[in-house]
């Protein structure tokens, strides 16, 4: 590491530094942390940027101290847990390497390429003009970034997070004025004419487009309609932050007027968590008046019994936002009594192996959507759940031993230190085995996320641990279900089938989506 560049405190094992004036996004800094755990005697990995926000989820995990106070938005705070002083040092050696980047081979390409130091020098770069600018940069500067694509002319997707509310606010009023779209700020998901961007997953091209203030309620909703043999125009995120009263949802209303105006547009789909009411109400309106057909999943509130357009489907769960959106294009016959199917079938068979103190659902995700869901799947069972992210801001926190859980493991709590699990197993693995030595665990749901920027092979590095995971609950005279479903396509460089079968050979059900294996998880547990 470079002395002059990088700040060090002792004593070992453990080590916090800071590199100055460097920024990767967060899905880069937990690539790298996911890369120096895999080295013998590393146990913790932490790679932050120096924000606000990031030094408190340090300090309430105890790895902030005086080294880091001075880290800065643009400085990457690196804590390093081992167990040697040489396993400190060969860690924080590799992880020089890896921020750095291998410089190109003298002579090269791309060692004779100028490098693009603006979004001026990259719109008139190599190719065809581009008209999309993505921007990863900073919190507290992402909004100066995103002005300067909107003045060159370009749409922004806003990966970056922790963007001050009003910065958000003024980029959207200004790109509204500019007829030109802002997706984000914290967008994770996005397909812009077939192009995915973020943490996508590579589907059909068709005549379906959707709008999402969901990053991974987006992904499902797009790979179900994929299965279901439909394909995506586009599927815009907003941001989560889009549909509340303070931004009013102005990327949202924007998506839906120029999908209303895309020839190529047939139905229009909304995912979203609930909106604030009159965002909501505006919403619809502005549906009503568009003729194309709109499917609307609010999730968490009930449409079905307000007054709606008559071009417009409520929903209620991620499945059947895909099965209306298919079945407006297509013209066929409801599938979704298959996927109805698809989950009753065994679940009979499962709960008749159960002991009889086996009582409670224990979802283990890792897509905060997925976690609503399936609280949403329970509760219509008539089951009390606790959660660490709960639809009721009043409902218990997340309690061991006599209740239903349903965990979101992408939360602050569980990736200080870790990579989210979408990228690394490990927190879920331990997880898993926990909820296995639980006597009253019925059954075990996970989800399972392909595509771009998600793990190379998840399936394959969670299946052992299932494996095991039963294998020692059987040793106490248990049977132990594990419910799981696989949140992708064949397209996807992982592979659907692929990944499919190696939870299959660990013994798991799989179903085909997440409100499947959310109602399979639950009957399993109310027929005990």
């Amino acid at each position: 590491m470079d002395p002059q560049n990088i700040s060090r405190s002792e004593p070992v094992p453990i080590s916090r530094t800071v590199k100055t004036n460097l920024y990767k996004d967060s899905v880069a800094l937990m690539r790298i942390a996911q890369t120096v755990l895999a080295r013998d005697g590393v146990r913790r990995a932490t790679l932050v940027m120096g924000t606000p926000a990031n030094k408190d989820i340090l300090a309430e995990a105890g790895l902030f101290d005086a080294d880091l106070a001075n880290a800065r938005p643009g400085d990457v705070m690196i804590v390093v847990d081992a167990e040697s002083d040489d396993a400190v040092q060969a860690a924080g050696a590799e992880i020089a390497r890896l921020l750095e980047g291998e410089p190109p081979a003298p002579g090269s390409a791309q060692a004779a390429r100028v490098p693009l130091r603006s979004i001026a020098m990259a719109r008139e770069g190599e190719g065809a003009p581009a008209t999309l600018a993505q921007i990863s940069v900073p919190g507290p500067y992402a909004g100066a970034e995103a002005m300067k694509a909107l003045r060159q002319g370009l749409h922004v997707f806003l990966f970056s997070d922790n963007v001050p509310l009003e910065h958000e606010r003024a980029i959207k009023m200004v790109a509204r004025d500019k007829g030109l779209l802002v997706m984000g700020p914290d967008c994770g998901t996005a397909i812009i004419g077939g192009t995915p961007l973020g943490f996508a997953n590579v589907v059909k091209k068709g005549e379906i487009s959707l709008v999402g203030a969901s990053g991974t309620g987006l992904q499902e909703v797009t790979c179900q309609i994929d299965a279901l043999g439909c394909g995506i125009r586009h599927a815009i995120g907003t941001g989560g932050r889009d549909v509340s009263a303070d931004i009013g949802g102005i990327t949202m209303r924007q998506a839906i007027d120029l999908l209303a105006a895309d020839p190529g547009t047939r139905v229009i789909g909304i995912v979203s968590k609930p909106p604030a009411p009159e965002v909501a109400r505006q919403v619809l309106e502005r549906a009503g008046r568009i003729g194309k057909p709109f499917v609307v999943l609010f999730l968490g509130d009930d449409l079905s019994t307000a007054s709606l357009p008559n071009n417009v489907v409520a929903v209620a769960t991620l499945y059947e936002a895909a099965a209306a959106a298919v079945r407006s294009v297509a013209g066929t016959r409801s599938p979704a009594a298959q996927e109805a199917e698809a989950w009753r079938r065994p679940v009979q068979d499962e709960a008749a192996r159960l002991a009889s103190g086996q009582r409670f659902v224990r979802g283990l995700y890792s897509g905060g959507t997925f976690c609503a869901e399936a609280q949403l799947v329970w509760r219509d069972l008539g089951f009390s759940v606790h959660s660490n992210a709960p639809l009721d801001k009043h409902a218990p926190a997340v309690a061991s031993g006599n209740a239903h859980t349903a965990i979101d493991l992408g939360a602050d709590e569980f990736t200080v230190g870790r990579p989210h699990p979408m990228i690394d197993p490990s927190t879920r693995i331990d997880h898993i085995a926990a909820a296995a030595r639980d006597p009253s665990t019925a059954a075990i749901v996970l989800d399972v996320v392909l595509g771009y920027g998600s793990h190379p092979d998840p399936a394959g590095a969670l299946a052992p641990a299932i494996a095991a995971a039963r294998a020692a609950s059987a040793k106490e005279g248990r049977y132990l279900p594990v419910v799981s479903f696989v949140c992708g396509t064949e397209g996807d460089p992982q592979h659907l089938s692929a990944q499919q079968a190696l939870l299959r050979s660990a013994g798991v059900l799989v179903l085909p989506g997440s409100t499947a294996a959310a109602r399979a998880a639950g009957e399993i547990a109310r027929r005990t």
